[in-house]
């Protein structure tokens, strides 16, 4: 029998510390919402591989297309002879995202090669260098996405000089001092004092931070920034790695804010746990490269878009947009009464959009200082529980929550039992 002990060893012989994984245990199989490691042991994900899997581990109907594709075709690269699943997946896209007019869309595999691929073809549609995202995004692990990234530990410090033209504006969290008001302030200095805004190609931000600690980027901030791209003639990314896919209630998160961005960024669910990657985006924007300027080996792999036609099957036959609200607004009761409880620990701002739910852990009751070492000790006790769960934001002190939207209503009580104990001083 397989022992993660072991493993562990090999791990440290065989791969670098620069990946660090949160729990120490090895994966065997999983089912929905379900894992089990090499030793048998079980645990509930609240994790979903970092949101990817909205559609839960190995769904069978994602298991099945993938299983068709793969006794058909693994591999053929598109930019050299296409294939179907590739072309069918981008209408399917096309007329699901709220994008103004025609749209089209171009596959990658992973999200920040979307992010990276969205900023060319922005600098391409504008003939401009500029690129504006927001402090506590995190767009990726590239240069350019790191750049982008708007937090330094750890995604950034060892890593040299950035690449260049990339600004930062503070994103809106009341925690921090920060209000709508204050960011757009610090916009109009940003266009004053290191950039004109003829110079700007995009600016990115994702309409719920995710490692920044799933804060809302608030409605009328996404409003005016649309109208601020507009006014000067600048692209508006929204960057849907993470928020996508019926995660907070609504097939793309920007939907929420009843704006229509230039270009969206999509990676994480799309396809059910296979690498796969979109940028979706008005039709002449994305036209605006000619051929061979952009694509990728692996870029849409036709086994992963196999799987991502089957993952919007999904969605939309078993109604995961309604029941992502749904369990959202039961999870967020029960955190309601944890924060009350005097014997856990001290919480604050639960928040979330659908099922993308969080809440921080506070140094005193009733306070606001952000305690990120209670954070790691709740996760850590969590696992003990046998629950996964994972941290994030600007202090490390939110938890965020990612069950499978696939997630019977009896595993996800049990998973919150398991937390309601992991917060017990």
């Amino acid at each position: 029998m397989k022992m993660n002990a072991d493993l562990v060893l090999r791990r440290e012989n065989a791969v670098p510390k620069g990946i660090a994984t949160a729990a120490p245990i090895y994966v065997e199989r999983a089912q929905n919402s379900t894992l089990w490691d090499v030793e048998g042991n079980r645990y509930v994900d609240f994790a979903g591989g970092i949101a990817v899997l909205n559609t839960g581990h190995c769904h069978p109907k994602v298991i099945g297309a993938a299983k068709a594709q793969m006794e058909r075709l693994t591999h053929s690269a598109f930019q050299v002879a296409a294939y179907e699943p590739y072309v069918a997946l981008c209408e399917r896209l096309n007329a699901l995202a709220p994008i103004n007019g025609k749209a089209k869309t171009i596959l990658f595999s992973t999200g920040a090669e979307a992010v990276e691929n969205a900023v060319k073809i922005a600098r391409a549609a504008t003939g401009r260098p500029g690129v504006i995202a927001f402090s506590g995004g995190f767009h990726g692990r590239t240069l350019m996405t790191m750049a982008l990234t708007g937090k330094v530990v750890p995604y950034k410090g060892a890593f040299g000089p950035m690449p260049a033209e990339v600004y930062h504006a503070p994103f809106p969290i009341a925690r921090y001092g920060i209000n709508v008001e204050n960011s757009l302030n610090a916009l109009s200095h940003l266009f004053r004092a290191d950039i004109a805004p003829e110079r700007v190609a995009a600016i990115i931000i994702e309409p719920v931070q995710g490692e920044g600690g799933f804060h809302e980027a608030p409605i009328a901030l996404i409003q005016a920034l649309r109208q601020i791209c507009d006014e000067h003639g600048i692209m508006l990314i929204a960057d849907e790695v993470q928020t996508g896919f019926g995660r907070t209630g609504t097939l793309f998160a920007i939907e929420h804010s009843e704006i229509s961005p230039d270009l969206i960024t999509a990676a994480k669910s799309l396809a059910g746990g296979f690498p796969l990657s979109a940028v979706i985006g008005r039709a002449d924007v994305m036209d605006s490269i000619g051929p061979g300027g952009l694509g990728g080996t692996y870029s849409g792999a036709p086994i992963a878009c196999a799987a991502a036609l089957a993952v919007l099957d999904v969605i939309e036959d078993e109604n995961l947009l309604a029941r992502s609200i749904k369990l959202g607004e039961r999870v967020k009761d029960r955190l309601a009464d944890f924060a009350q409880n005097p014997d856990l620990r001290p919480m604050d701002a639960i928040r979330g959009l659908g099922s993308m739910v969080a809440f921080d852990l506070v140094t005193a009751r009733g306070g606001s200082l952000p305690d990120g070492p209670a954070a790691k000790a709740v996760t850590a006790k969590a696992f003990a529980e046998g629950l996964i769960l994972l941290s994030c934001g600007v202090s490390g002190e939110t938890i965020r929550l990612l069950y499978p939207l696939t997630i019977s209503d009896e595993t996800l009580a049990e998973g919150l039992d398991k937390l309601e104990n992991a917060l017990r001083v």
